[in-house]
């Protein structure tokens, strides 16, 4: 089975190509990134609420750790609903185009998480509230996977052929910008206002404030995929949908590789993000407050944005799938070497530093996760191969990633999420293996 990449810019007829050239890849990125801020930032308010939040007021009928299980069980609606979001969103891009795609993607999405605002909780209508969160849940995934514009494939595309690595990272600074303003709201809230004040209402504002985030994303994004400048490069470079049959038929593999290449990054994702307040609030014996932890994560976002940048200016030099590669090796270096020791010996110190240095590693592999493998489809099925493996990746790498965690970590002991960690980078590491033997092979 080939796994050829799309080709260059070279490669377009030169009538299109000079039509466009007052489209600048600067100009897409904005819309990129502001598109993926607003993603990721709803991404980590239902994350941060999901240990704050939700367990006390959804689930107050049980213990404070079974309370959280439920709560990581809901959060994984929306990564098991985003395949079927994406199989009706494609419906409506066939029948009314991409604008209206995503004008109705991101309403669902802003209209799900604004509704979290206003739900009740299980004092006030019972079980009634959990299936209205659960709803509401998997109403973000529907949204998210409509959301998916082409725009990243797009400005990977429109890149300088030297700068490959640099663009494919730009679209993933939005993850831990939006943890950054995320877990910056929590913080503030749950340092200005009374515990009883923030779970009544405190915790509803973030939610609000996400709404209006998705506004602004939405008119950022319209303004570039409506114009008939970008509509025309949309289509010369095959970023429409292709047949579903056709793409499974002769794209497995690299779907399936596709699916598993990011697991080292997404496994890290949510073990330096979500899973180490649930340890503060639920495992640790240590004396740390909510605030001290998501300012220390917070301080770990701008270091993994510092990583990105790291991996976009090597993978330019080494290649992304190279880069890729090391990430992995890197993550798996340290699952070994630092949580397994840092949790055991039960050092708070120790675990803040390996957070802090996660964050490094998760923004060197995560920047070039996406486009390390959306590059080995012909661009003929780029666009609907990369919505398929994007969803099945979050599936596999994180709908149960906080669940897993905080199961093995009570089960077994913190430390032991090391093995998961590793897990996830040698899946990694073997899907980056297998995709070079196919490339190699069929050349």
């Amino acid at each position: 089975m080939a796994l050829t990449t799309a080709s260059s810019s070279s490669d377009l007829p030169s009538p299109t190509a000079s039509a466009h050239d007052a489209v600048s890849p600067g100009e897409i990125a904005i819309g990129v990134v502001i598109g993926r801020l607003s993603e990721m930032f709803d991404f980590f308010v239902f994350g941060i609420a999901s240990v704050l939040v939700f367990p006390a007021v959804f689930f107050p009928f049980v213990d404070a750790k079974t309370a959280t299980f439920y709560s990581f069980a809901i959060f994984s609606l929306a990564f098991i609903a985003r395949p079927f979001g994406s199989s009706l969103f494609r419906v409506i891009h066939e029948r009314y185009g991409r604008g209206a795609k995503l004008t109705i993607a991101l309403f669902v999405l802003g209209t799900a998480t604004a509704g979290i605002a206003f739900l009740p909780s299980y004092k006030t209508l019972g079980e009634w509230s959990i299936v209205l969160l659960a709803l509401m849940r998997m109403a973000q995934g529907f949204g998210i996977a409509g959301s998916w514009d082409g725009l990243p494939s797009l400005l990977a595309l429109n890149a300088p052929e030297n700068r490959r690595g640099w663009y494919a990272m730009l679209p993933q600074l939005g993850g831990p910008i939006g943890f950054f303003i995320a877990a910056g709201l929590f913080a503030f809230l749950v340092s200005s206002l009374t515990p009883a004040d923030f779970l009544d209402w405190g915790w509803r504002y973030p939610f609000a404030v996400a709404f209006a985030i998705n506004v602004v994303a939405l008119f950022a994004r319209l303004r570039l995929v409506v114009t008939p400048e970008f509509t025309a490069l949309l289509q010369t470079r095959a970023l429409e949908p292709s047949p579903t049959g056709e793409l499974l038929r002769t794209q497995r593999a690299s779907i399936v590789l596709g699916a598993f290449a990011p697991l080292a990054s997404f496994a890290l994702f949510h073990v330096v993000t979500v899973f180490p307040l649930s340890w503060v609030t639920l495992l640790t014996t240590e004396k740390v407050s909510v605030v001290e932890c998501l300012s220390v994560q917070m301080f770990g976002a701008l270091l993994c944005i510092v990583g990105m940048l790291l991996s976009g200016q090597i993978a330019d030099r080494i290649g992304r799938r190279a880069t890729l590669a090391l990430g992995a090796g890197m993550i798996a270096l340290f699952s070994l070497v630092g949580l397994l020791p840092v949790f055991v010996n039960g050092s708070l110190i120790g675990a803040l530093l390996f957070v802090l240095g996660g964050f490094v590693l998760l923004g060197f592999t995560h920047a070039q996760a996406a486009g390390a493998i959306n590059s080995t489809f012909p661009s003929r099925y780029r666009y609907s191969g990369a919505i398929i493996t994007s969803d099945l990746a979050w599936l596999v790498g994180a709908a149960f990633a906080p669940l897993a965690a905080l199961f093995i970590a009570s089960r077994f002991g913190v430390g032991y999420v090391g093995v998961y960690l590793l897990s996830g980078a040698v899946g990694t590491l073997m899907a980056l293996g297998i995709n070079r033997s196919l490339e190699m092979r069929d050349d």
